[in-house]
């Protein structure tokens, strides 16, 4: 059966649209818009170029209305005042605040909720990732690709970063997703269609990308050469990056649980073939081996394992536990540009039920 996804969208399932207001093409049909979300986080010195990049962008395909809407992740520079001035200015921008940092994919999740295109673009604010793939994404998109993304063939970031990077995805091929390009990929355009849907899941920890690859929808990727970052410093810290990895690898994996048991097992077999060994050299030659230093070297390795056991299962204990809480995965602060008032923040709205919900089991 298939799944029907409830209340904002609930006809995603079958397939129903989602109407925008838009300008007439020639041959009487809307012209269509594509929605461009682009997380923010202390990007102030980057947001004038990718300002004119973007625009640049709209005015290179004619054929299609544009709207941009921008997600200040908790950022303490002046990121959020360039957005709130250009919302002001230009129509097609909408500036999204939320009320601290909440990491780039709960922040590209928040802009989703306020597009209104038929496709969905998103893109890091940091020009690594030219703005102007976007042209060949949206071909791809009209020779009827739900999905487009955009895979790294070469990187300009430092060598620490590539090796990390070249790690996590080699690692989630392998473990979770056997689809994930080998390069890697952040960037992507999204059928609007596909784009409710990943609004509508709803994963306090989400990984967009891999979410949208478990999908599995009709899919296309484009190449490309990784940019080096020209303004302002990277907060990709190795915390954010060891964070990022475990999310992404307990959300669609159970290998590290079964990994944890294999090495249990094998620990299991090894301990016994000792005791075989020792028992067959007590019978056989009389010989009592001296037991201290081993012993206490095969209760490390053993305690040693357990530890890493417990921490395992206590990974996926806790993001079980974080969706059982009904925290919504990101908090608004404050919009501009938003002139429809029916779109107002879903986590919001639905950290107030939760709440009235309390208030209800109390009374």
């Amino acid at each position: 059966m298939p799944v029907r996804f409830q209340g904002k969208g609930a006809s995603i399932a079958e397939g129903s649209g989602h109407e925008h207001e838009g300008r007439l093409c020639a041959g009487g049909g809307v012209v269509k818009k594509v929605s461009i979300v682009v997380p923010v986080y202390y990007n102030e010195l980057n947001l004038p170029h990718l300002f004119s990049r973007l625009f640049a962008l709209a005015e290179a395909n004619p054929q299609y209305d544009f709207e941009y809407v921008f997600v200040d992740d908790g950022s303490g520079d002046g990121s959020f005042d360039l957005l709130a001035e250009l919302a002001e200015r230009d129509s097609r921008v909408r500036a999204v605040r939320l009320s601290r940092n909440f990491g780039s994919n709960p922040a590209t999740l928040a802009g989703m909720h306020y597009v209104t295109g038929d496709c969905v673009a998103m893109i890091a604010a940091d020009l690594q990732d030219p703005p102007e793939m976007i042209t060949t994404m949206l071909q791809r998109w009209e020779a009827g690709k739900k999905v487009v993304l955009a895979t790294r063939e070469d990187r300009g970031d430092p060598l620490v970063s590539r090796l990390l990077s070249s790690a996590f995805y080699w690692l989630f091929r392998r473990l979770a997703i056997r689809d994930m390009p080998a390069g890697g990929c952040d960037f992507a355009l999204l059928d609007r269609r596909v784009a409710d849907i990943l609004v509508e899941i709803g994963e306090k920890n989400p990984y967009l990308i891999g979410l949208t690859l478990w999908l599995g929808f009709d899919r296309d990727v484009v190449h490309y050469t990784r940019q080096k970052r020209e303004h302002g410093k990277s907060r990709w810290t190795i915390a954010k990056r060891v964070k990022y990895f475990i999310d992404a690898l307990v959300a669609f994996t159970y290998a590290p649980i079964r990994l944890v048991s294999a090495l249990g097992i094998a620990l299991a077999l090894l301990g016994f073939g000792r005791a075989v060994l020792v028992g067959f050299a007590r019978i056989l030659y009389g010989i009592s081996p001296p037991g201290w230093s081993s012993l206490m070297v095969v209760f490390l390795l053993v305690s040693g394992v357990q530890l890493i056991t417990l921490g395992v299962f206590g990974e996926y204990l806790w993001r079980n536990f974080e969706e059982t809480r009904k925290r919504p995965s990101f908090i608004i602060d404050q919009v501009v540009g938003i002139d429809r008032p029916d779109r107002e923040a879903v986590a919001v709205m639905e950290s107030r039920q939760v709440v009235a919900r309390d208030r209800e089991g109390d009374d």
